[in-house]
């Protein structure tokens, strides 16, 4: 379950993520199948192998804010 906070936090995560790249498309959040206090924020995948790699530094660094700033565990996985 989705508290207030952590509502707000994924909300701010993907509005800088679709800043950040356009090109990238809020899917879905998910509880993780291996502990359920770890959210996956679900967006669409880019085509471009050097433009994942550039997506995926930027979410990490954020991710860990988060996590170090609020304790909790969310990632991004492009999905689609």
């Amino acid at each position: 379950m989705i508290n207030f906070k952590q509502q707000e936090l994924i909300e701010n995560f993907v509005s800088a993520v679709e800043e950040q790249f356009p090109d990238v498309k809020f899917v879905d959040v998910t509880e993780s199948p291996e502990n359920p206090n770890d959210l996956w924020i679900n967006v669409t995948r880019v085509r471009d192998e050097d433009r994942l790699i550039d997506l995926l530094d930027f979410c990490s660094e954020k991710s860990t804010d988060i996590l170090m700033d609020y304790g909790y565990h969310m990632l991004v996985m492009a999905v689609r």
